[in-house]
């Protein structure tokens, strides 16, 4: 079967399994789109203050139902890196909405919080729950009714997921969304990870770490490896929601602010007052599902995607699953390499050809589907562009070059870094999990080794520390799932058991809870379904099981007959400790009704 061919098989199934959920979702927006602009069926005294700061200009301008207004919601706050360059957006938008026609409101701020500042901290255990606070808050930005089109200000982890999710409940208006790009290049990241691991050891004291972790994340920006942040950036593009060449421009540049005031008039001409009505419901389908999943392997993306697009794509009413993701990454080659999976970070990937060349290598590749939708117009193909800055200030594109810069970053589909994309389904008696093996070697992607259980990834690190893993085992960290804690990542392990692996030993990760975006070199099969807490298989390992993880045949299994197996009582955690402090008592609904992990892990829908 040709790549092609698979493609279209897999966003059939898609398409057909989605069927009666798509359609209701879409008999929705319809109804919505319907009732023209949305102003009209406020009363005076709505439309009196949802106008009532406004300049009498702009007041005058809304007072009718001919001028276009515009929606902001916004991830902007001045600690967090990448957001931070958002402060000075809203005012470029108004001006750029202006001289558009139109006017532009912002609707609302949603929440953004760090992966990286929470980072073994028990706010981690409130990340992937905001991403349904963000979806929830951008709801309320929008709940008024006022405006025509909306575009979002988002980067991270679970703010552009949450950003969608909230778009796409309001998907009878046209979404634009608007990065902010990455800083610019500091410290390597291979370099930052060889210091992170002599700390791990005790060769070198905090001084020397928190110096390389400074220069490595040193200014505004998204941090540079890729990550759940960039990775977000890329499926945006590719999904056709950004801009032509906009993920991975710096901020702080005449081009960054170029990019955003051409968003913000693009948003204003696709409403419903003109021709080229774009809705978000519509432009998101099964073909734009499918191209963002084949972008994420081409790419070696983040592991927390296979949890996002699944929540995304339920929102527009579609139904994407593990195995659709696992099948596409058979006939998806992986064309770029980026820390982690290279030393690279997403500046030299962009210099080295960026999304526009992988676009183009996957559409002639036939491996995205051209036809799809865009806020852009015309297919995908206009997205195998790079943007420059024009002489008048304003965007030029031009094609992407025809070879690349840095072939060891960025490759064609003719040489690719490795035939699939590494992002592979497990299945066995322990259930289902992901793996990612694009940053492990060939030689380290199977392990059988027996199990050493812990319930937290503090008792791991206090057993390094003791000295008692300095042998071949396979680490089973429990009660890590949405249910019983909010599935934290748990992105301390990675350089403990990378030391492990570097001393010779064979090791791999076993867990119901997520590990980074930037999920490295260690074999780790994660987001484990069902989770300990509802009474999953990985809840009855006990020490000393010979656990298999083979990333190659796709299987996750303890070597434990099947009637012992069920014999095993289940376990009885106290979990008392996870359910309160620095917020997470505010979470004990969620954690509820969350879904399954393979389900989106959502407490809605």
């Amino acid at each position: 079967m040709t790549a092609t061919r698979a493609i279209e098989q897999i966003t059939g199934r898609i398409r057909e399994r989605s069927r009666p959920t798509r359609d209701i979702y879409l008999s929705r927006l319809d109804d919505a789109a319907g009732k023209g602009p949305h102003r009209t069926v406020l009363s005076c005294g709505n439309l009196a203050h949802g106008f009532a700061a406004c300049a009498p200009a702009d007041k005058a301008a809304l007072a009718g139902d001919v001028t276009p207004n515009l929606g902001i919601i916004t991830s902007y706050n001045d600690m967090l890196s990448a957001h931070q360059p958002f402060e000075t957006f809203p005012a470029l938008i108004k001006e750029a909405a202006r001289e558009a026609g139109g006017v532009a409101q912002v609707a609302g701020g949603v929440p953004a919080m760090c992966d990286g500042v929470t980072q073994g901290q028990p706010g981690m255990e409130l990340s992937l729950f905001s991403r349904d606070v963000i979806a929830m808050a951008t709801a309320v930005g929008l709940s008024h009714n006022m405006f025509d089109a909306a575009v979002f200000l988002g980067v991270c982890d679970k703010i552009v997921p949450g950003l969608l999710i909230g778009a796409l409940t309001f998907g009878h208006i046209p979404a634009v969304f608007i990065p902010a790009g990455p800083m610019t290049s500091g410290l390597p990241n291979d370099e930052k990870a060889r210091i992170r691991q002599l700390y791990a050891e005790g060769k070198v004291g905090r001084d020397e770490l928190l110096e390389a972790e400074s220069k490595s994340y040193h200014g505004p920006g998204t941090c540079t490896f890729y990550g759940t942040a960039n990775s977000n950036q890329m499926l945006m593009e590719i999904m056709g929601l950004h801009l032509p060449g906009a993920s991975f421009v710096n901020p702080g540049t005449p081009l960054r602010d170029a990019l955003t005031r051409e968003a913000a008039k693009r948003a204003l001409s696709i409403t419903a007052l003109g021709n080229d009505f774009r809705p978000v419901g519509r432009v998101i389908d099964e073909r734009s599902i499918v191209n963002g999943v084949v972008g994420l392997h081409a790419t070696g993306g983040s592991t927390n995607h296979t949890i996002h697009l699944i929540a995304m794509a339920a929102a527009a009413g579609i139904k994407l699953t593990w195995q659709d993701i696992s099948d596409l990454s058979d006939h998806v080659p992986l064309l770029a390499r980026v820390y982690p999976n290279g030393l690279a970070d997403v500046n030299h990937f962009d210099a080295a050809g960026g999304l526009g060349f992988l676009i183009r290598e996957l559409l002639d590749a036939g491996l995205l589907h051209e036809d799809a939708e865009t806020i852009w117009g015309s297919g995908l193909r206009p997205y195998a562009v790079e943007a420059k800055l024009g002489t008048d200030g304003s965007v030029e594109r031009r094609p992407a070059p025809e070879k690349s810069g840095d072939d060891k970053v960025l490759t064609t589909y003719r040489a690719p870094f490795q035939p699939t994309g590494g992002l592979v389904v497990l299945s066995g008696n322990l259930g289902h999990a992901i793996i990612k093996t694009s940053a492990v070697k060939p030689e380290r992607r199977v392990v059988e080794a027996p199990a050493i259980v812990f319930d937290s990834q503090e008792q791991l690190n206090a057993a390094f520390k003791a000295g008692e893993l300095d042998r071949d085992f396979v680490a089973v960290v429990r009660f890590q799932g949405p249910k019983a804690n909010g599935m934290p990542e748990l992105h301390r392990l990675t350089t403990v058991l990378g030391i492990l692996q570097d001393r010779g030993r064979k090791v791999a990760l076993v867990t119901d809870g997520r590990m980074s975006g930037a999920s490295g070199k260690v074999p780790a099969a994660i987001h484990v379904t069902p989770e300990a807490i509802a009474g999953g298989a990985i809840g009855r390992i006990h020490d000393g099981d010979i656990v298999r993880v083979d990333g190659e045949r796709g299987i996750l299994e303890v070597l434990v007959n099947e009637a012992e197996l069920e014999r095993r009582a289940a376990p009885d955690p106290d979990l008392s400790a996870n359910q309160h402090g620095l917020g997470r008592e505010l979470f004990a609904g969620f954690r509820h009704l969350a879904s399954r992990a393979d389900e989106g892990a959502a407490a809605f829908g």
